[in-house]
């Protein structure tokens, strides 16, 4: 409970320190940043379409830090969810195009399997070499985001038939029968790409919540991230849960890739680096601080600084850039929350001093109280 009500103070403190810099540099840069704030929230939540947006951002941040968060409980640095995420989305929109008379009922359902076994296998890959070789898993999904990246864009450019591309660079929409837009939410949400996805994502929370607490292979998980050695002498399989936490943490990288895929981008178009989900799926679990409401929350607060972010120059002519400074400054602190907690215990600290100051002033004034009643007795 103390370890939860910890990580809750560092993120709070840490996104508000994040956005003191971003307003000490707008003032030094002459912009209000009062304004600027108020013009990113009004981007943000000014409109039906502008919440669409912020969930449509949140879909895959969710689920990339859900799967950062897995294999981090394991002891393992998953830096390949943007690959992974790039697995699933390569492959998801590349099977619905190959099928367009599938019915919805059993494309769908099949689509996001696939995709999600696909960021599940190029995740394990990286699990198994760890648990067989000791090879760092940091370094070997670093590399494959790369192998991914390259794959994908060769993918499409010289293996996709050319029935399914507008382009050498980009393929057709995927029909209806794969798509993940539904029509009153975009109705709703006044035309934004919002899907289904958001809502899957909300499931997988639960889901993941669920199998982390609440089953044997969670509880194996977690042994084996909190000691390797213990869980073995007790007759777990540090191997085999390695790679099966790899593979989840990739499977959820991969559902996320899935549902940019056939549920906002409708296409898959060449990448001219790893898809940022990823990376920032990352940063939102270590804001998150391992709680699964925490996640959410996170990702709110992100979403809200990219899409607010976008109006921020139209609106009081601060710089887009100045989100990407307050995003970075937020985990910067996170990732110093030894600083944050060291100032609490020194806040804390003082706090105690003065109680017991105060305590002892009081304490002498009772006394020096007594002394006069007893003498005015005598």
């Amino acid at each position: 409970m103390t370890a939860q009500k910890n990580s809750f103070s560092v993120a709070l403190f840490s996104v508000l320190f994040g956005l003191i810099i971003g307003a000490v540099i707008m003032l030094v840069f002459g912009y209000n940043p009062i304004s600027g704030y108020v013009a990113l929230l009004g981007s943000a939540f000014g409109s039906m379409q502008d919440i669409g947006s912020v969930l449509t951002q949140m879909t895959p941040l969710i689920l990339t830090a859900l799967g950062f968060t897995v294999a981090q409980t394991a002891g393992f640095f998953n830096i390949g969810l943007s690959g992974q995420a790039l697995a699933g989305w390569v492959g998801a929109v590349w099977y619905a195009l190959s099928f367009p008379d599938m019915p919805a009922y059993l494309m769908i359902p099949s689509a996001l399997i696939l995709g999600t076994g696909l960021g599940a296998l190029a995740s394990a890959i990286p699990g198994w070499l760890r648990a067989q070789f000791g090879a760092s898993e940091v370094i070997v999904t670093i590399m494959m985001n790369y192998i991914l990246l390259f794959l994908g864009n060769n993918i499409l450019q010289n293996t996709m038939a050319k029935g399914i591309k507008d382009s050498a660079e980009t393929t057709k929409q995927v029909g209806a029968n794969a798509s993940l837009q539904m029509k009153w939410l975009t109705d709703l949400t006044q035309g934004s790409s919002i899907s289904a996805g958001i809502f899957i994502a909300l499931l997988m929370i639960v889901v993941v919540w669920f199998i982390m607490t609440k089953t044997t292979l969670g509880f194996e998980i977690r042994a084996v991230g909190l000691n390797a050695d213990a869980a073995k002498y007790a007759g777990m399989s540090a191997k085999r849960n390695a790679v099966v936490a790899m593979a989840i943490s990739g499977g959820l990288a991969g559902l996320a890739g899935t549902i940019e895929g056939l549920g906002n981008y409708l296409n898959f178009f060449t990448q001219n680096g790893s898809p940022a989900i990823g990376f920032d799926g990352m940063a939102v679990a270590l804001l998150g601080g391992g709680s699964y409401l925490g996640v959410l929350a996170a990702a709110a607060i992100f979403s809200v600084l990219k899409i607010g972010g976008l109006g921020m120059p139209m609106s009081s002519g601060v710089p887009f850039e100045l989100v990407d400074i307050v995003t970075a400054s937020i985990i910067f602190f996170v990732g110093a929350s030894y600083l944050i907690q060291l100032i609490q215990k020194r806040v804390q600290a003082m706090d105690e001093k003065a109680a017991q100051t105060a305590a002892a002033k009081k304490a002498a004034k009772m006394v020096s109280a007594t002394d006069k009643n007893q003498k005015g007795g005598e």
